[in-house]
């Protein structure tokens, strides 16, 4: 089933959203029989209930959707995509009690209730589908839900089929849905075109390595993406446990969540020259793998002692974000499945960030507020700089000590970036346990947040 709205017919069934308070007031205004059937169905407007109600001829007649109370709404989001899950088929329109600042949210849940990987398996189809909300721009919505969906397709889906080749095709058909630009460099064109990095750390997998460049809109301020695209991380020679291996196949997290970031905004139109860039790769183990303690040369000059070839996203990184760094554009946003310290420090939940630019943060927090797409701000902290310098090299890839983890890969990444206001998102991408509107699986995050604030922010 399309993640899209519905139009209004003669056969839409009435939503009726009721918080806990609000319930008593609104059954005292109905007919004997629909009290009755509320009360026997015990319905109580707890966050999540969903009740139907048919009419004497057994025909819907409406339907009823719990909002809890404040607090339990606090502890949440996409309250409504709880209910549509639960909902018979049919098509609902919402009627009354849904607040208009909730409006956008909780239509946006409601269509991404209705995603389901279903590349290798039938899904069973959200039986619910939803009228756009009166005020909401359907259109506008559904771009976002489309951006996200895409985000979470590329994740789901393993490396077996979502290689550097797919990460490409994907990127390339992306392009020509919207008339972007596009050009990918592949293999040893990588050495020749000086990203020498991206290619140490994608030349022992059998699928080569290659830089995804593309580019959509002719006016407005500039703002480049960079994606992490590692599309399976073995860990390389300093190879990861089968248990740490498991989820690897969303190691390319970072560039999926720029691909549906730019999908959201080139659908939107914003007015912006965007320009996304992801060094896709595997990172394998074979004969001509990097080894630690190896000493690399970055596109920027920067040499790089490999203290752990399981350190390879930053590397990939560095050489894309220096490229993108030689157009000095109005702001450049890496987005990486970079660190497990990161989740660590906020869990699964929360996008971590990295800026010193108050007025990116400004917007950002209002947006994702705005959003129900939670961010956390970092720090850049300098104390730290001299975690990341190994002395014998300019960096270290991999600082020993265990600590700061997050914030020494963010303060390398930087190092990279001189000429251009440089953001950071060190996100999980992963869904770990099915909550309203989020399956199980690859998710995007701060996807949204960004997407509403690129305007404000740009145009500051």
């Amino acid at each position: 089933m399309p993640c899209t709205f519905v139009s209004k017919t003669d056969e839409t069934t009435p939503l009726h959203v009721l918080s806990e308070e609000a319930l008593t007031d609104w059954c005292a205004d109905q007919p004997d029989a629909v009290q009755n059937w509320v009360r026997t169905n015990g319905f109580t407007g707890a966050l999540g209930q969903a009740l139907a109600i048919a009419d004497k001829d057994g025909k819907p007649q409406m339907a009823l959707a719990g909002f809890g109370s404040e607090k339990s709404r606090a502890r949440g989001r996409f309250h409504l995509a709880a209910v549509a899950s639960q909902l018979p088929r049919g098509s609902y329109e919402i009627a009354s009690g849904l607040p208009d600042e909730s409006a956008e949210i909780e239509a946006l849940g409601w269509l991404l209730a209705g995603y389901a990987f279903d590349r290798y398996r039938d899904q069973s189809p959200l039986r619910a589908r939803l009228v756009a909300p009166e005020g909401v721009d359907a259109a506008r919505i559904e771009a976002i839900a489309a951006g996200e969906i895409l985000t979470r397709n590329l994740i789901n889906t393993p490396a077996s089929d979502m290689g550097p080749p797919d990460l490409a095709d994907s990127a390339q058909a992306l392009a020509k849905q919207f008339g972007a630009g596009i050009e990918v460099i592949v293999g040893d064109d990588l050495l020749t075109r000086n990203f020498p990095m991206i290619h140490t750390v994608g030349r022992a997998a059998d699928r080569a390595p290659r830089l995804i460049d593309m580019r959509w809109g002719e006016t407005g301020p500039k703002l480049t993406l960079v994606g992490k695209g590692v599309c399976f991380d073995t860990g390389g020679l300093n190879l990861k446990p089968g248990a740490s291996m498991g989820l690897m196949k969303k190691d390319m997290g970072g560039a999926a969540a720029a691909l549906g970031l730019a999908h959201m905004i080139m659908a939107t139109g914003l007015d912006v020259q965007l320009r996304v860039l992801i060094p896709a790769v595997e990172n394998s183990v074979s004969g001509n793998a990097f080894r630690p303690q190896d000493i690399l040369t970055s596109r920027k000059g920067l040499t790089v002692e490999i203290n752990n070839t399981d350190a390879e996203g930053r590397l990939v990184l560095a050489d894309a974000l220096a490229y993108a760094d030689e157009d000095a554009p109005d702001q450049i946003i890496s987005m990486a499945t970079l660190t497990g310290a990161a989740r660590v420090a906020v869990g699964p939940d929360l996008a971590p960030y990295f800026s010193d630019d108050p007025i990116f943060v400004s917007a950002l927090e209002a947006a994702a507020a705005a959003t129900a797409d939670p961010v956390w701000r970092m720090p850049f902290h300098a104390p730290y700089e001299s975690m990341i310098e190994p002395g014998i090299a300019d960096l270290d890839n991999a600082p020993k000590g265990g600590f700061a983890g997050c914030i020494t890969a963010a303060l390398f990444l930087r190092r990279f970036v001189t000429e251009s206001p440089y953001a950071h998102f060190d996100i999980y991408g992963w869904q770990p346990a099915a909550a309203p509107a989020r399956p199980q699986g690859g998710v995007g995050q701060a996807t949204r947040a960004l997407h509403a604030a690129v305007m404000p922010l740009l145009n500051r």
